[in-house]
């Protein structure tokens, strides 16, 4: 529950772990009382990006950089129409935006969308338990008459978890739209919206693709009505383990072969559609310096991240699946987790990141061409 009302920075703010940690600090944003999956984002800049990012819903974001909010907030970096984590947590908030872009401050920008946040806190200390308990549910509790305690605690523990958490359908469009190609349109690919960010469907119309973007609850009738020569899945929130509608439809275009690539969300719901595990990471990977190896060329990319779930696939070897041979096709160096898929003998792949990369890094964006070079193949 939150309220709309800016929070003035001198006003108390509380925010619980559901293991019983608290932090006292200042409210930062909307001033009430919010309540997530508590995780951490390692990104130095583009927080824009990572608060209208669809994938953090029903999260609240840990900012491990210490200052946050120097940009100020602009309508040109929008991922979505909205913030949509659920709380936000900063150490030294600007007092005042110093960039020619900005129209208003971040603080602003919270709490006219409502978001409860809290700053002025040890988000190093708060960091570092969260790598050594996992992400975990928390609240934030900001406001001049604040309960005890106990009854905060007792709040956080009756909020949902993250594990089987089936949200795709509550960020993703409820109507089709259209993202004309830039240029000369090449391709036309359908994309099954499960949580998109704006710069996906635009770096693909950059490169002469016209996308369709599908609600989750597309069909593939819905797929094959817009005559695709590719198919996109696309980032989004939850457990993939509920996502069984997106799953099937996913091996309905496997088994027409037609080009497929999916990313974050999509990488999962790949793995399941091969008949692969996923399981939840202790506490995930979020920011903007994740490296990862390209196991195809054996390029490490710095790339942009942001899943607490993952493929449970085979590192080294080839498996034998209902739509032919599969591998791992990219892994993060950082603790071996399996950071992309490809097939074999049918033309589908998909990465666990970000190559859409706002705010960067661009170390990625190879992979649209991969996906053109798919379609093309197909075509001849």
């Amino acid at each position: 529950m939150t309220t709309s009302t800016r929070g003035a920075r001198r006003t108390p703010a509380v925010l619980v772990l559901e293991d019983g940690r608290v932090f006292r600090g200042r409210a930062y944003g909307a001033v009430g009382a919010t309540f997530g999956e508590a995780v951490f984002s390692t990104g130095m800049t583009g927080y824009q990006e990572t608060l209208t990012d669809p994938s953090y819903h029903r999260q609240v974001v840990v900012m491990t950089a210490p200052h946050v909010g120097n940009t100020g907030v602009n309508d040109e970096d929008m991922e979505s129409k909205k913030i949509w984590v659920s709380g936000y947590v900063v150490r030294d908030p600007a007092r005042v935006p110093s960039s020619w872009r900005s129209t208003r401050t971040l603080d602003e920008e919270l709490a006219a969308q409502g978001v409860v946040g809290i700053s002025g806190i040890d988000t190093r200390a708060l960091t570092r338990h969260l790598r050594e308990r996992g992400a975990m549910r928390v609240g934030i509790f900001s406001g001049n008459a604040l309960p005890d305690e106990g009854t905060m605690l007792a709040e956080v523990r009756q909020a949902p978890e993250m594990s089987g958490a089936d949200l795709s359908a509550e960020v993703a469009t409820t109507e089709p739209y259209v993202v004309p190609a830039i240029g000369e349109k090449k391709f036309t690919v359908a994309a099954v919206d499960l949580g998109i960010k704006g710069m996906t469907p635009h770096r693909m119309a950059e490169r002469g693709i016209e996308v369709h973007v599908l609600p989750a609850t597309a069909t593939v009738e819905d797929v094959y009505a817009v005559d695709p020569d590719g198919v996109f899945f696309s980032n989004g929130p939850g457990d993939p383990s509920t996502a069984d509608h997106p799953v099937s439809v996913m091996q309905g275009v496997l088994e027409r072969g037609t080009p497929l690539f999916g990313i974050c969300f999509g990488n999962q719901i790949l793995g399941r559609a091969l008949g692969f595990g996923t399981f939840k990471l202790k506490y995930g990977h979020r920011g903007i310096n994740q490296p990862v190896q390209d196991r195809t060329t054996g390029k490490v990319e710095v790339t942009a991240h942001n899943h607490g779930f993952a493929v449970d696939a085979p590192l080294d070897k080839v498996s034998d699946t209902p739509y032919g041979r599969a591998e791992v096709s990219h892994v993060c160096l950082n603790d071996n987790v399996v950071e992309g898929l490809q097939l074999l003998d049918k033309p589908a792949f998909s990465v666990q990141y970000h190559p859409e990369a706002a705010a960067g890094p661009h170390d990625a964006a190879y992979l649209f061409d991969r996906f053109v070079s798919l379609m093309e193949g197909q075509r001849a």
